[in-house]
């Protein structure tokens, strides 16, 4: 199903792990506030939805997305964390600044990932323009701050499973 069609937070057809054993950390861009604002209390609220106890999430604000692979990398080398959320938005302005700061961001958060060998999990946005990061920022295709959470929980299982 195209995704303008349906929420894409729904996860009614999986299992979601406890994430009471876990901590987790948050990286949030400051740019875009309003959306980025939505996409943490989705994020938030998703882990203490499973069970992560508030004193287990550690917080953390950036000025843009570009900023979230050096808080990432800042957190799992400070901070003993199982997996680290990153929430951002770009949206698509006039130049090319939106394609280079899209790809350093993903590859980026990817590489920091694997140079801590821990789940560094992409909620950033990369939007047209901001009814399309709104309706993914908690309207009506649902929140990807609850889709980083769940999948934060499920990677830091798996990394506790693999052990």
């Amino acid at each position: 199903m195209a995704s303008n069609l349906k929420n894409l937070s729904d996860f009614s057809h999986t299992t979601v792990p406890s994430g009471q054993a876990f901590k987790f950390g948050i990286i949030v861009a400051s740019w875009n506030a309003q959306v980025t604002g939505a996409l943490y209390k989705g994020a938030y609220n998703s882990l203490l939805k499973h069970q992560v106890l508030e004193e287990n999430i550690i917080s953390v604000e950036v000025a843009g997305s570009y900023e979230l692979i050096a808080g990432a990398d800042l957190m799992l080398a400070k901070k003993q964390v199982d997996a680290v959320i990153c929430l951002g938005c770009v949206i698509q302005g006039e130049t090319k600044h939106f394609d280079f700061i899209c790809d350093a961001v993903a590859n980026g958060l990817a590489n920091v990932g694997l140079k801590h060998t821990k789940p560094v999990i992409f909620g950033v946005l990369t939007t047209d323009n901001l009814n399309q990061a709104l309706d993914r920022a908690g309207g009506k295709h649902g929140n990807k701050g609850d889709e980083a959470a769940i999948t934060a929980i499920k990677m830091a299982d798996l990394n506790t499973s693999l052990s």
